[in-house]
């Protein structure tokens, strides 16, 4: 299942600079991770706020707040969590095996 996760990380920034360094290199560490197992399927930055979108793989929604409640950053961070479902035209393209 697919998820369409906002994360607003605008608390980070209020950490002193060498804590949100160390922070902020640890949270790569755990993105790449979940990157490698199939969690983080792509993410963007928002430019000009801290805030991030990415579409994420769990099993179901329990899966997915386990992985998110994982992340470094978790008790700094505002989530908003959208599940996604096939869009019509793409669900037929796939049974015609032109996805």
């Amino acid at each position: 299942m697919d998820f369409l996760v906002r994360i607003a990380t605008t608390a980070v920034y209020r950490l002193p600079d060498g804590e949100r360094r160390e922070l902020i290199e640890r949270e790569r560490a755990r993105g790449r991770e979940l990157h490698a197992g199939g969690f983080l399927q792509k993410a963007w930055s928002l430019p000009g706020q801290k805030r991030n979108v990415g579409i994420w793989s769990a099993r179901d929604a329990d899966q997915l707040t386990e992985a998110l409640e994982g992340l470094p950053i978790w008790p700094l961070i505002t989530v908003e969590v959208t599940p996604l479902a096939t869009h019509p035209l793409f669900a037929e393209l796939a049974r015609e095996g032109q996805d």
